[in-house]
């Protein structure tokens, strides 16, 4: 699950403004690679919406199916706001919703004893 904890208002290459929700995932415990302790995080992701900020305003609270992964794209420049630092990243965490219905799998499609039978019986 995540929860919608905030909304943003964006701007896009158009000139249009509109709204993303900004989203988390549950607590997360980390381990640091400078003081080998652990610390409590959570991943955010930004999800665009077609909502109004009355909307978005009335859905801060709300959960969502689904989780935010870690997704590889172009490299792009990053400022960490506490030192100044610019870093490379080639990574965003992204939402992916939860599989929607019932998935069921047929169980005359899965092999036998590592051979699928119609294989076997053309091998015959």
């Amino acid at each position: 699950m995540v929860r919608i904890v905030n909304y943003k208002q964006r701007q896009a290459e158009d000139g249009k403004e509109f709204f993303v929700l900004e989203i988390t995932g549950g607590i997360e415990m980390v381990m640091s690679n400078a003081t080998g302790q652990f610390y409590a995080t959570a991943k955010k992701a930004y999800l665009a919406s077609t909502f109004d900020e009355e909307i978005c305003k009335a859905l801060v609270g709300s959960e969502m199916p689904g989780s935010i992964i870690k997704a590889e794209c172009e490299p792009y420049e990053y400022t960490i706001r506490d030192t100044g630092e610019v870093i490379t990243l080639n990574y965003r965490y992204v939402y992916l919703p939860e599989q929607m219905g019932n998935l069921q799998a047929d169980a005359n499609a899965f092999s036998r004893n590592g051979q699928h039978e119609e294989l076997k019986e053309q091998q015959v």
